[in-house]
């Protein structure tokens, strides 16, 4: 009981209380398919073994997908703990469980991606830290990568942009921040930044552990705000091309 417990906090303290209640559902499912003992040793080989059986129970990919991030949320806890110094299935992705090519529909207007920088969180520090991840996906339409590879000086709070070193299919650009991300990145960079950060980086946005966090995370993250539109496709693709459509619209205005 006290390590449910344990594992329930750790789960509010990064999710809506009706994700953490469902993430805590498909823990139990997967414990009860592996043992505990069994799952604390789980390899990667492992993890695919009950993948193959969620396959087997469940027609639906997204609900395997979904089911699998509650594994991935049991060993990401057991990282945070220390109970473990691995994690055996972070990088799987399921490719069955990725939707057809994003639709009219699947796309959100700006005042809807708003309603990203605005849940709440338990701590202070989890919070400013999302709006900021938010922030550059839902304004400056970042790719994952791009997030993750950005570097405290890739940001001139003067200036008020954004610099981006690009990828192999990006080109590096400097983009303008909107003024409320001005403060907002004056108080992580300055406030919360120090406080949570854990190793030496120089990269602009720590995880929860305060170390660079990785497109994994940031993928993670949004995946937590799927509650927000339940009946809607919200993903990292989705969210930039909502950005590129409604800059696009801006412009024909």
């Amino acid at each position: 009981m006290l390590r449910e417990r344990e594992l329930k906090e750790y789960l509010l303290e990064r999710h809506t209380p009706e994700t953490a209640k469902i993430y805590l559902r498909d823990i139990r499912i997967y414990l009860d398919y592996m043992t505990e003992e069994r799952a604390e040793k789980a390899i990667y080989q492992d993890i695919l073994q009950y993948v193959d059986y969620l396959r087997k129970r469940h027609q639906n990919p997204r609900t395997v997908n979904r089911m699998l991030y509650g594994a991935k949320s049991w060993h990401s806890w057991l990282l945070h703990t220390g109970r473990r110094e691995d994690h055996p299935c972070r990088f799987l992705r399921l490719r069955d469980a990725k939707g057809q090519d994003i639709q009219l529909q699947d796309l959100f207007s700006s005042t809807e991606l708003e309603q990203l920088m605005e849940r709440k969180e338990r701590y202070e520090a989890v919070r400013t830290r999302n709006q900021v991840v938010v922030s550059l996906l839902i304004y400056q339409g970042l790719r994952l990568k791009e997030t993750e590879q950005l570097r405290l000086q890739d940001i001139d709070l003067e200036a008020g942009t954004v610099h981006s070193r690009g990828m192999a299919k990006t080109l590096p650009r400097t983009l303008k921040m909107k003024p409320k991300q001005i403060m907002l990145f004056y108080r992580y960079i300055h406030e919360i930044r120090p406080e949570i950060q854990k190793e030496e980086t120089e990269r602009l946005i720590l995880n929860i552990r305060g170390k660079a966090i990785r497109a994994d995370d940031i993928n993670y993250l949004v995946e937590t705000f799927r509650d927000l539109f339940p009946d809607r496709k919200l993903n990292a693709q989705t969210i930039r091309q909502s950005v590129i459509a409604n800059l696009l619209k801006e412009e024909k205005t």
